[in-house]
């Protein structure tokens, strides 16, 4: 997925904004990759991202925790044997802002190089 949401920029909210309606956030989910990203419960986004062996998974982890440094936005990630998860949301609105959606497409652009073959 290399959209144009990943290269919009990822602007931090301000306590004063709402978290994303499902009808908000619609037009942005479509943009990310489906097999691998569900919005639970209409608070925060959650992705598996599946690889061929622990060291892309790992290497994979380590780029979009670059990523979060660079941006300042910071998921939760969970590594395992070929699989990454990653959970985000903005915790500043207790819910979704479109910087999750527009982190959550970058890191599916990152993904694309370790994706395994199907």
């Amino acid at each position: 997925m290399s959209g144009t949401l990943a290269d919009e920029p990822c602007e931090a909210c301000t306590s004063e904004d709402e978290p994303l309606t499902e009808d908000e956030y619609a037009e942005y989910l479509a943009e990310l990759d489906d097999d691998v990203w569900d919005v639970i419960d209409g608070h925060h986004l959650e992705a598996a991202y599946s690889f061929e062996d622990f060291r892309d998974a790992l290497e994979f982890t380590y780029e979009i925790g670059e990523l979060a440094e660079e941006e300042w936005h910071h998921p939760d990630i969970h590594l395992a044997w070929g699989e990454v998860g990653v959970e985000m949301w903005t915790h500043k609105i207790d819910g979704l802002h479109k910087a999750d959606f527009v982190m959550a497409a970058r890191m599916d652009r990152i993904h694309e190089e370790y994706a395994p073959e199907e």
